[in-house]
């Protein structure tokens, strides 16, 4: 029992900081209105294990944070509290699609962080860096959060089905790696 407990622990403070490292590292892709954050590839872990769903929103909310007080996410504690919210919950979904399967890929359980994010990142984003009268240039809201909700698509569909999946398929494949991943 202790050992698993230490298990899980461990794997949750790895993914956590492996998320938050990604993300410091590669900050200038990682936050403002164009963004492509790799880290989310880490969404994906989920499928493998369910205390992943913690290490992953864990590691969300660490990099949001230390985004806002670096002055990396313009966003601020808007990003804290919805950006992490988006991460749990696109996590949570993940988990529950884990088992299905395209091709022994879990292609469905990469569309959740995908449209999440898309929906509340993009309305962050269309929020913060939106038209703010008098601008000379009208864009209604509407579009703007088009605009920023198909960006944040964008990059999360490069973290996911790009990066994610195969990830997900290297730890499945390798004995080492699945043997970390086994609850």
């Amino acid at each position: 029992m202790k050992k698993t407990k230490t298990r899980t622990i461990v794997r949750c403070a790895l993914i956590a900081s492996l998320y938050t490292a990604v993300s410091l590292v590669l900050a200038p892709i990682a936050f403002g209105a164009v963004q492509a954050r790799v880290s989310e590839a880490f969404t994906l872990l989920p499928v493998l294990v369910p205390d992943a769903v913690v290490g992953v929103t864990l590691g969300c909310f660490l990099t949001n944070l230390v985004g806002v007080f670096t002055g990396a996410n313009v966003l601020g504690a808007l990003d804290i509290v919805f950006g992490t919210a988006a991460t749990l919950t696109a996590a949570l979904c993940t988990r529950r699609l884990a088992r299905v399967r395209l091709r022994g890929l879990p292609v469905a359980a990469a569309v959740p962080p995908v449209l999440i994010n898309a929906v509340v990142v993009g309305a962050e984003l269309a929020w913060a860096f939106g038209p703010r009268p008098p601008s000379g240039v009208f864009l209604p809201a509407a579009a703007g959060f088009l605009l920023q909700a198909g960006g944040v698509a964008l990059g999360q569909l490069f973290s996911c089905f790009a990066l994610g999946l195969p990830l997900v398929r290297i730890i499945e494949k390798t004995p080492a790696l699945r043997a970390w991943f086994r609850d």
